[in-house]
């Protein structure tokens, strides 16, 4: 007897995924998103950066097809910003219309930041492709809280977000607070906005033995993965240090930070200026075993992201993913950090890095709050936020825009 053919959902579709600030496969949302798309028949291509270990121009990974462009900095000014998402607005234009002639697409999926993808959809548009909004990030909270004022740039930036809403058919938001800003600011109807979380894979972050080196001779370690960037707040774990080490004289805890970004050497020189240099590491990026290890290695997490309206509003990946691994948080108290740790996490006073020592401190000295803490958040990971439950929103996403009433 022949076993029965499972037909996939989006058999014959093809889907174009466009981000601008990561390369794939490397940014793990985007993969997620891909492999999710492929597994149910989609033909996926992405159009991505080069970075740091993916230089290829051209390359296939697990069906997928990825075409790299160079981006010769990282900017980190408004002129900046501006020369760098010119380059790659040209590139992805390119390279858009090279994937149309090649392996083809009926809907662009494009992942800000910037929201400038619109302009890279709109002649396809003409040719009845249709344009899908993945809301990764809030640009106009992103810029105020880069830059600390408004003014000219702030506007245009709402103005190109307004365009983007405006020009998507239907709209993927991180978590509710970006639906409500898609339906505030950008005009979106609720039934067209889909929230997917971020939600971490079991089957990447994976619980693995410690590596006592890592804690450099100390007792216990405390661990941060992501961007090192200005809004990340790396100054208020570095002035939580500080007064861990002068003012509470304790000596018996190391600090392993995890990622790269544009403020990495300025932060590793205010470590310095603190004199608390000796008690951090910076990793730089590292491959994903390196980011296990640190990780598993740490007694507790952090989140230093500061108190500011982009980072109130914003899905942090590494919450989730310290969850994943079972490791307690300590995080200043931001409404979408605390929807998603909830009981997995202290949260101390937005932006007083003094809280923030007393409640590292806390969990330090009561190994039992850590462990139960820890459980919570696997436990939440597990039955509600992983990956595999937030998928099935992708895929409802893509029904509504290729006007599938229900799953076959």
């Amino acid at each position: 007897m022949k076993e029965k053919t499972t037909i996939k959902e989006f058999a014959g579709k093809k889907v174009l995924i466009v981000v601008e600030n990561l390369p794939s496969p490397f940014d793990r949302r985007v993969w997620q998103e891909a492999t999710a798309l492929r597994d149910e028949g989609a033909v996926v291509s992405i159009i991505c950066p080069m970075g740091k270990g993916y230089m290829k121009g051209y390359e296939m990974i697990e069906d997928i097809t990825i075409y790299r462009h160079p981006l010769p900095f990282e900017a980190d000014g408004p002129l900046g910003y501006l020369l760098e998402y010119g380059m790659a607005f040209l590139w992805e234009t390119v390279l858009a219309w090279k994937v149309l002639f090649t392996r083809g697409f009926d809907v662009i999926h494009a992942c800000n930041p910037p929201d400038l993808i619109f302009l890279v959809a709109l002649p396809f548009k003409l040719l009845g492709k249709k344009f899908l909004f993945d809301h990764h990030d809030i640009n106009p909270e992103l810029y105020e809280a880069k830059f600390n004022r408004r003014g000219f740039f702030y506007k245009l930036t709402l103005l190109f977000e307004r365009l983007t809403f405006k020009t998507a058919k239907v709209c993927i938001a991180t978590n509710n607070s970006y639906k409500e800003i898609a339906i505030r600011r950008g005009g979106k109807k609720g039934e067209d906005i889909f929230v997917v979380r971020s939600g971490p894979s079991l089957k990447r972050l994976k619980i693995i033995p410690p590596l006592a080196e890592l804690k450099m001779g100390r007792e216990f370690l405390v661990g941060y993965v992501g961007v090192i960037g200005r809004q990340e707040g790396l100054t208020y774990l570095i002035d939580a240090c500080q007064h861990i080490v002068e003012e509470n004289k304790r000596t018996d805890i190391h600090f392993i930070c995890v990622g790269a970004g544009t403020e990495l050497e300025n932060i590793k020189k205010y470590c310095e200026e603190r004199g608390v240099d000796e008690y951090f590491t910076f990793t730089g990026r590292v491959s994903d075993r390196k980011l296990l290890e640190a990780l598993n290695t740490s007694d507790l997490c952090v989140n230093p992201d500061e108190f500011n309206p982009m980072n109130d509003k914003s899905t942090m990946n590494k919450i989730m993913e310290y969850m994943a691994l079972a490791k307690p948080i300590v995080q200043f108290d931001l409404a979408e950090g605390r929807f998603s740790a909830q009981e997995a996490s202290l949260y101390a006073k937005p932006n007083d890095a003094i809280d923030m020592a007393a409640k590292i401190l806390e969990l330090i000295d009561d190994p039992a709050l850590r462990e139960s803490m820890g459980a919570f958040g696997l436990n939440r990971v597990k039955n509600e936020l992983e990956w595999e439950y937030e998928k099935e929103n992708l895929y409802a996403a893509y029904r509504k825009i290729f006007k599938r009433t229900s799953k076959k």
